[in-house]
């Protein structure tokens, strides 16, 4: 059974857009270690000894309470489409004033929350001109030679 060229190079090509389709998986961000982990004491244990059995951690509070977060997750994506995240993990350690472990707590994909934007825009003021209506109002006439030159670095004022 032979194949002509037109049918190798379309199996090729067809070999090729499935190649390029397969999903890529990535992992991102850090979740400590398990037995790092266990080993910090409510009470006990303070922001540098907590550093030092799980490293820095992804981001910290910015609103509210003293808090460290160690945040991981998997995502998949197909070709040029939105990725997916299949898996989310993240480790919140809490601080008191005293910068003492208050508490940890862990939260998955399952505990996020969808934000709902606002979609209105403010407005504008002034009159914002279509393309059209730009090139009616050009003056005819007005050319570089015409324009004053503005010196930013003397104040704005003309260049001398």
């Amino acid at each position: 059974m032979k194949f002509s060229v037109v049918s190798q190079v379309l199996a090729v090509s067809l070999v090729a857009l499935v190649i390029a389709c397969a999903p890529v998986i990535s992992q991102r961000g850090y979740l400590p270690d398990p037995d790092g982990e266990s080993a910090i004491k409510v009470g006990a244990d303070t922001k540098t000894t907590v550093q030092s059995r799980l490293g820095y951690a992804s981001t910290t509070a910015t609103f509210g309470g003293d808090s460290w977060y160690y945040i991981s997750q998997t995502e998949k994506q197909v070709a040029f489409f939105q990725p997916t995240i299949l898996k989310r993990q993240i480790l919140a350690v809490y601080f008191d004033k005293q910068n003492k472990v208050t508490g940890m707590r862990r939260y998955s994909l399952a505990d996020g929350r969808v934000i709902a934007y606002e979609s209105r825009e403010t407005p504008a003021r002034g009159r914002e001109l279509t393309f059209l209506q730009q090139l009616l109002n050009a003056t005819p006439g007005t050319s570089a030679t015409n324009i004053q030159e503005v010196n930013p670095g003397n104040g704005g004022g003309p260049i001398p």
